[in-house]
């Protein structure tokens, strides 16, 4: 099978088509080798474009641009949409750039796709956990909640726990499955929201099948360690590398669902090749939540390097407090298991971070940026 993958040189991306070259599927990237993933040569800076040079035909362009399109569409079978702007904090102040890439490149393979003839029969789209905001809660006066925006002066005085609009009590934290009511607390969310819904709406109606994987926190070996904007993981051990200490935000019991770059491409794989994950969408974690003093704990024991590690109370206007996949349906349907639990992959994480030269640390250059907007408290 032919199969594009947009996005193709960034993390997520490389992986997969390394894996699918493996499966014997041929292979076309369509990425625009941005220098905050890839640093400024990527032939020389950036390992994950190096991992897949001469394996696969490489186009450099934007989802942004229709000669890029053009140039890759033609005898296609399926895509699988990877490229987006990624950082919660960053898209709350660049919200044009994540618009005009993330809807406004959606956009325009859906229009190529629909007025066109291509042989395009099936599309996976990389949708996020995001699009939920807060995840799933219970209230024991209200049952299931979905709560919004934590409140300021809550947050001010160190109520970080979403609370029971009825009694004022924290909820119990649920797993949010695919049910889960859609309220993103951030421009990132809304654009993937926006994503997800073109995908699954028009190609629908051109008998295209289409795929939404709601994503969780993807880390492991490959990661970009230069970009200050995402990726928690790698964003902490570049910080440690340096010598520099960690600042957790809130009180540290934030949790994600940190799911391993393997397991990914599982997923994605499966939601792919089965026919039973058309018309679908699916939350892809790794089902347990995992709080953030967790991690910078055990990677600062990873690395044996001695720095401090604060818990500062300070917060970021859009984060959200916790969320964590329910797997019931992607295990029914794409029959996904996570085979890589978190100590595991954070070890096998930490062992790649050790044989990778120290980057530049970028981290108070982002903060500075959201402290000037007023979106750093």
């Amino acid at each position: 099978m032919n199969i594009l993958i947009t996005g193709g040189a960034g993390f997520i991306g490389s992986n997969l088509a390394l894996h699918l070259i493996g499966l014997g599927h041929e292979l076309t990237i369509l990425d625009n080798l941005s220098p905050q993933i890839h640093g400024s040569d990527p032939a020389t800076t950036s390992p994950l474009f190096q991992s897949i040079q001469g394996k696969v035909r490489f186009v450099q362009g934007s989802v942004t641009d229709v000669e890029a399109w053009e140039a890759v569409l033609p005898g296609q079978h399926a895509i699988v949409h990877l490229a987006a702007e990624t950082g919660t904090g960053q898209s709350m102040y660049e919200i044009k750039r994540y618009v005009d890439v993330n809807i406004g490149g959606t956009g325009l393979m859906l229009d190529l796709l629909a007025n066109g003839k291509y042989s395009v029969n099936k599309l996976v789209v990389a949708s996020s956990r995001s699009i939920y905001g807060e995840g799933k809660y219970h209230s024991s006066a209200l049952g299931v909640i979905y709560p919004g925006a934590r409140k300021d002066e809550d947050m001010q005085a160190g109520r970080f726990e979403p609370l029971c609009p009825q009694t004022g009590e924290p909820l119990t934290l649920m797993a949010t499955d695919e049910e889960s009511k859609i309220h993103p607390s951030s421009v990132y969310g809304i654009t993937k929201q926006n994503q997800e819904q073109m995908v699954m709406t028009v190609c629908k109606s051109l008998g295209i099948g289409a795929t939404a994987l709601r994503y969780q926190n993807v880390y492991g070996p490959g990661q970009s360690l230069s970009n200050p904007y995402t990726g928690i993981l790698s964003i902490f051990s570049t910080r440690i590398k340096n010598g520099n200490g960690i600042n957790i935000f809130e009180d540290g019991l934030e949790s994600r669902d940190f799911v391993f770059i393997d397991d990914i491409v599982a997923a994605t794989t499966a939601a792919l090749l089965k026919d039973e994950a058309n018309d679908q969408v699916f939350g892809i974690g790794s089902g347990v939540a995992t709080d953030v003093l967790t991690v910078a704990n055990a990677l600062v024991a990873y690395y044996g390097i001695d720095v401090p590690i604060k818990v500062t109370g300070a917060f970021r206007i859009g984060d959200i407090r916790h969320n964590y996949a329910d797997l019931t349906k992607a295990g029914q349907l794409l029959g996904f298991k996570p085979a890589v639990d978190f100590n595991e992959g954070i070890g096998r994480f930490a062992a790649w971070v050790n044989q990778q030269e120290v980057q530049v640390d970028s981290y108070e250059t982002s903060i500075a940026e959201m402290k000037k907007r007023g979106l750093y408290k």
